[in-house]
């Protein structure tokens, strides 16, 4: 999930007023339902839309609604040449992760995805604070990651290389996307915007062939922009409001919740019933997100 400054999000306009009364525990749980339930959503579109299409479509509807909202061209004429760098380097990296992500849930269950896409975030804590306990989460996350990819190895070899993939674009999207959060000259929402209309530019020739079906099939154009909708315009938002009023640590507590709420996504939109070993694998996981702290995160949560 994309992280972004608390200041930022404080800031940004449209974000205030009702905004503010709503506790952010709730903006958190809004986010945590529909980060996974879009693609829920969007694996069932696969039968109608090839599967990079179906990526394409949620990039570019998310971009469309949230460029209409935000106007960010405004912003992206007053960027000097490094900001307007930083960005593309985010936008690609959010259109590449897409793309593998989408690959991978076609071949593997979504809560193993899930799982294996948050190990770098914890591999990252620990590279930036040393401690033992980032060292003993990272150490029973990878065993969580291993039963879940142990027990889809032999069957889904492409599969497992492209959650892997996937996983490692998602901490070059975190590291980018906190220096985009962390700029003077771009933050909030309109960041966001920009960096989603510049994604689907990128993405477009590896995605618009597999997306020429849904401009003839109403059905599945409006579930297109319904994935996009649910799956990035409303877990992003969502996140900045939450972020906002939230400590790092607290957010990183909630964070850790992810890979099973994708597990009970799966189950119950799509279901896929885990096995004893990925259950036993996807909670190893949470408990590592869980233990894992943050450079400079305070004793205690707000």
């Amino acid at each position: 999930m994309a992280e972004t400054d608390s200041t930022a999000a404080r800031t940004t306009p449209g974000t205030g007023g009702l905004a503010e009364r709503v506790p952010p525990h709730a903006y958190f749980v809004v986010s945590a339902v529909f980060h996974y339930l879009g693609p829920a959503f969007a694996v069932l579109l696969f039968a109608r839309v090839d599967v990079l299409g179906v990526a394409w479509l949620r990039i570019a509807s998310a971009a469309m609604i949230l460029a209409l909202w935000r106007r960010p061209w405004r912003t992206w004429r007053r960027l000097d040449p490094p900001t307007r760098r930083l960005l593309l380097g985010w936008a690609a990296a959010l259109a590449l992760m897409n793309s593998c992500f989408y690959l991978a849930i076609d071949r593997l269950p979504l809560g193993t995805v899930a799982a294996i896409e948050f190990v770098p975030v914890i591999a990252l804590a620990a590279l930036g604070t040393r401690t033992g306990r980032n060292a003993a989460a990272l150490a029973i996350a990878v065993g969580g990651v291993y039963l879940l990819t142990d027990v889809r190895l032999a069957a889904e070899p492409l599969g497992i290389a492209l959650a892997v993939a996937n996983a490692g674009l998602f901490s070059v999207y975190i590291v980018v996307g906190h220096r985009v959060a962390r700029s003077p000259a771009v933050r909030g929402i309109d960041g966001l915007a920009l960096s989603m209309l510049i994604a689907a530019v990128i993405a477009l020739p590896i995605g618009i062939t597999g997306a020429v079906p849904a401009f003839t099939d109403p059905v599945a154009l409006a579930a297109g922009v319904g994935v996009g909708l649910s799956s990035s315009v409303v877990p992003y938002v969502c996140d900045q409001l939450a972020m906002a009023r939230l400590t790092r640590h607290a957010y990183a507590l909630l964070v850790s919740l992810l890979p099973a709420t994708a597990t009970v996504v799966g189950v119950v939109v799509l279901t896929q019933i885990p096995t004893t070993a990925e259950l036993v694998g996807v909670v190893l996981v949470v408990c590592g997100v869980a233990l894992h702290q943050e450079r400079h995160a305070p004793a205690s949560a707000a």
